[in-house]
């Protein structure tokens, strides 16, 4: 009985890191914190969100293979994470933002050294900013 139970209190807690939700909103607001590196640009050169050029355009992330936006200067660590097959979703985007040379080395198995030096401190930002930018981003 004692394993039941400490099962579902483990599954309770993790089950909002693999929710698939957020509240769009609310992430746009959060996104104020990577605007100083990133942009939000769509297919036809409209800007969505002003920001800066150190990180990449973020337009269409959900669904697309990590370190493919083309002429970006990628860390070699997250150019390994693409041709590993890392496809980011809510669930990938949120475990990198929160921590990410030490993810991209879980995932590739690989040593070495990310760009993004930010870390994002709110697991609830991460799903809302995810969910900002799945609202913004193409139609699937």
């Amino acid at each position: 009985m004692k394993i039941h139970v400490t099962a579902i209190a483990l599954a309770s807690i993790a089950a909002p890191a693999f929710a698939q939700d957020g509240d769009a909103e609310a992430g746009e607001s959060a996104f104020r914190q990577c605007k100083a590196c990133h942009m939000i640009i769509d297919d036809a050169g409209e800007t969505i969100v002003k920001g800066g050029q150190v990180g990449p355009n973020l337009y269409g992330l959900a669904g697309r293979t990590a370190g493919s936006v083309e002429d970006f200067n990628y860390s070699d660590l997250l150019a390994a994470a693409g041709e590993a097959g890392l496809e980011w979703d809510q669930e990938s985007f949120a475990g990198y933002v929160q921590d990410p040379t030490p993810w991209l080395q879980e995932y590739t198995g690989e040593d070495g050294r990310g760009k993004m030096t930010f870390k994002l401190r709110k697991e609830e930002d991460a799903a809302d900013i995810w969910a900002y930018l799945a609202s913004v981003g193409p139609e699937s």
